[in-house]
């Protein structure tokens, strides 16, 4: 979980192979893989399409797949208005122990018998609509000037601020005999799905962590519309410029299924690693 922000040259600097006659602009939604960091897949992105100036639009954890805005260059002053686009995930939350980075990932912190559906089905309303939610102390938000993770790695014991975020939905969609469950979540940028995992635990008197996410929209880009990253790289720039979008306010607009359609149907078929 480092700091993957991306250096943004001039528009006009270029990689081999960029065209100065026609300066390259636009998103590029990437279906990011697992294993894979987003500054991983914006340096694929970069090579492919030949241009230096290329950034993302919203950190997706290692460990995560799906939805990963690729901005290219002058659509990377673009970046802050698509950080307001709201954002859809399917998680699987698995109960028994807390972790110290919220996720599957980190080292066992504490332990706790697994609860009932019925106790996390109550625990889950009180998640939803604005919540106060305090970022895992491993993230990416800075303290003091540097990333909390950092400070964590380094042995620092951190406790971030909580902040208001907007939980639009959050439906459990399976629940398994190994006291793992499956949601669909609609939230605001900054939302952390580390940390709710984390509370719904401690709110069904048991403890829980992220098993897997993959992030299905951001805005009006979805993962099913997305270019895996071997695609991209096996096709290469043409494939990359025909699906660039135009940076603009119909790119912010979540499709509205994500609200109305049974949750159970949203995430069929979505592979959660």
């Amino acid at each position: 979980m480092r700091d993957e922000r991306v250096h943004l040259a001039s528009d006009n600097e270029a990689l081999s192979g960029e065209t100065q006659e026609r300066p390259v602009s636009g998103v590029l939604s990437v279906d990011k893989p697992a294993g894979w960091t987003s500054f991983d897949v914006v340096a694929v992105a970069r090579a492919v399409v030949g241009v230096r100036r290329t950034g993302h639009g919203g950190t997706l954890d290692p460990m995560a797949t799906g939805v990963l805005p690729v901005l290219v260059g002058t659509a990377t002053k673009f970046t802050d208005r698509l950080h307001t686009a709201m954002k859809v995930y399917v998680a699987v939350v698995r109960f028994g122990h807390e972790t110290e980075t919220d996720d599957r990932e980190g080292k066992m912190t504490r332990v706790a018998p697994p609860p009932s559906r019925d106790a996390v089905e109550h625990a889950l309303a009180s998640f939803r609509g604005v919540i106060e939610q305090r970022p895992p102390a491993y993230a990416a938000v800075k303290v003091g000037g540097r990333p909390a993770y950092a400070r964590a790695r380094a042995g620092e014991q951190l406790v971030l601020a909580a902040r208001k975020v907007q939980v639009s939905r959050l439906d459990m969609t399976d629940w398994s005999p190994q006291s793992e469950m499956r949601l669909l979540v609609v939230c605001s940028s900054g939302t952390y799905v580390r940390s709710l995992a984390r509370d719904i635990g401690r709110a069904s008197s048991s403890a829980a962590h992220l098993a897997s996410l993959r992030r299905l929209a951001v805005g009006a880009m979805e993962a099913r519309d997305a270019v895996p990253i071997e695609t991209l790289r096996r096709e290469g720039r043409d494939t990359a410029l025909a699906r660039l979008r135009e940076p603009s306010d119909e790119l912010l607009v979540l499709n509205d299924r994500y609200m109305r359609e049974p949750a159970d149907m949203l995430v069929s078929g979505e592979a959660v690693s």
